[in-house]
């Protein structure tokens, strides 16, 4: 399967290009630091500055968080999550880390496939 990744919009021309990708993007918001055996939230948002479609046949189907290789956490959601209408889907992610982490994120769109964030790295005190 193809993985996608975020390009740097302000080097795109087209707007058109810039909402796809921007839309289908996911972004990994938190702290740089962490307490070790403290819990720890991860915010995932897809899109930045444009909605996503939550139609039958066009919607975020889930979202994943990782660790490098290693698989943490993921959110499922159903066309009519978001009230069918364009928008944000976002989740908060509670983990415990117990070393440094290089978080990135998984989005699903069931029209335009798997997108792939940035990678955050984390520090663990």
């Amino acid at each position: 399967m193809k993985i996608n990744r975020y390009e740097d919009i302000s080097q795109i021309d087209k707007e058109a290009k810039k909402d796809y990708i921007d839309r289908h993007s996911a972004f990994v918001h938190c702290d740089k630091n962490a307490e070790k055996g403290k819990k720890f939230v991860v915010k995932v948002k897809v899109g930045d500055q444009y909605l996503h479609p939550d139609d039958f046949d066009h919607f975020i189907a889930y979202i994943q968080l990782w660790d490098g290789e290693t698989f943490l956490a993921q959110a499922n959601f159903t066309a009519g999550t978001m009230g069918s209408a364009a928008n944000q889907v976002e989740v908060d992610f509670y983990i415990v880390p117990t070393k440094k982490m290089k978080l990135t994120a998984m989005a699903y769109c069931t029209k335009h496939g798997l997108w792939q964030s940035e990678e955050v790295v984390v520090e663990v005190a």
